[in-house]
């Protein structure tokens, strides 16, 4: 009778053990995928604020200036530059990428920027496209001080 029971009670043990074993790495992975989801957030929100950039277009340098503001995956504020202040549009940012596009009044044409760019510490590297993609150039943005 004692030799059928015992073997029984080290099936339940095993069991536990599994269902314990197996909780535990339930939680380390719910907490590590916080973490990263919490960093991520943290990290997206960084960029809020003014970003200036200085690039060479048709052999004279110029400058755009953006505000920014994150809200989970979103991307809203604005662009200036010599044409004016122009809403942000379909901004999104995505770990360190971001895109948006804005609709710039140049020379009495309305044309689509689009911009897609790599955050990086305090620069943002974009690469810009004009209308359908007829004229592309590329500039750096450094947060303002």
């Amino acid at each position: 009778m004692f030799r059928y029971a015992r073997p029984a009670l080290t099936s339940c043990r095993i069991v536990l053990l599994r269902e314990e074993t197996n909780m535990k790495r339930f939680q380390l992975l719910s907490g590590i995928l916080l973490g990263v989801l919490l960093v991520t957030v943290a990290w997206a929100a960084g960029i809020d604020g003014k970003w200036k950039a200085e690039y060479e277009m048709q052999g004279q340098t110029r400058q755009t200036t953006f505000t920014f503001q994150v809200n989970g995956e979103k991307l809203t504020g604005t662009v200036a530059g010599r044409s004016g202040e122009v809403q942000i549009q379909d901004g999104k940012i995505t770990g360190n990428e971001i895109s948006f596009f804005a609709i710039r009044n140049i020379g009495g044409n309305e044309m689509k920027f689009n911009y897609k760019g790599t955050v990086d510490g305090d620069q943002i590297k974009l690469k810009v496209s004009v209308g359908d993609g007829e004229r592309t150039f590329e500039m750096i943005a450094k947060r303002a001080n």
